[in-house]
């Protein structure tokens, strides 16, 4: 089931840019109004999760690896600020 539309969305376009998008409308058989939504939102779909992912190259994967296997011991200020968080928080 299609959602209503309710918003409207306005922009200029270059005319070779919206020749493009007419060809590339007419060869799916859609509107050029229904082609832009369609290639808008999957654009922003991909920009979101491309979002939500954190790239580590090949060293920074395996020191995050080895952090986890074996982590080090805590330094004396991570100390400090475990006994400080200790006393501000009730339990």
């Amino acid at each position: 089931m299609e959602q209503a539309r309710s918003s409207r969305l306005e922009t200029r376009i270059a005319p070779d840019a919206l020749a493009l998008v007419r060809r590339a409308a007419e060869l799916q058989g859609r509107s050029v109004s229904d082609f832009v939504v369609a290639a808008a939102q999957a654009a922003a779909s991909r920009a979101i999760e491309e979002a939500q992912f954190i790239r580590l190259s090949v060293e920074d994967q395996r020191a995050f690896a080895e952090a986890i296997i074996d982590p080090p011991a805590p330094s004396p200020a991570l100390e400090r600020a475990a006994k400080a968080h200790a006393r501000l928080i009730i339990r």
